[in-house]
């Protein structure tokens, strides 16, 4: 893992070369987002300077590598952004009921970005600037 970008992208050496990755069926805030920048550092202190291992599931459309990521120690990070509430279930593109309990739970629990009352989803967001930046 060489650099992270955000919550649930870095770059990494994969197979000898420089590679942007994605994490799949997720989607963490953006970094002007609240709790994009915790989830960037909450990442980074999970996967920076360490050997992950990579499932790849294919490319987006930027042509970064979608991948489940699995730490040292095991555990997937995707599912640990998404239960210590750093991550939305990214439903338009996964079913996975794991994801679905977790995400269900974190917002029970009231963890990460769950604690505020109307979170906004990354992909609201994300429209809302395109629909902003087109009218200038």
């Amino acid at each position: 893992m060489t650099k992270v970008n955000d919550g649930d992208s870095f770059s990494a050496i994969v197979l000898g070369e420089k590679e942007k990755v994605r994490l799949s069926h997720i989607d963490c805030p953006e970094s002007k987002q609240d709790f994009g920048q915790q989830a960037r550092v909450f990442t980074s202190n999970l996967i920076k300077g360490k050997d992950v291992k990579l499932q790849i599931n294919g490319k987006d459309r930027y042509k970064r590598i979608l991948a489940t990521v699995y730490l040292p120690d095991g555990r997937c990070l995707n599912e640990v952004l998404v239960e210590n509430g750093f991550a939305w279930h990214y439903t338009q593109y996964s079913d996975d009921p794991i994801l679905e309990k977790l995400e269900n739970q974190a917002r029970k629990k009231r963890k990460g970005l769950w604690s505020h009352q109307n979170p906004q989803a990354p992909w609201d967001f994300r429209k809302d600037k395109r629909e902003a930046n087109s009218k200038n």
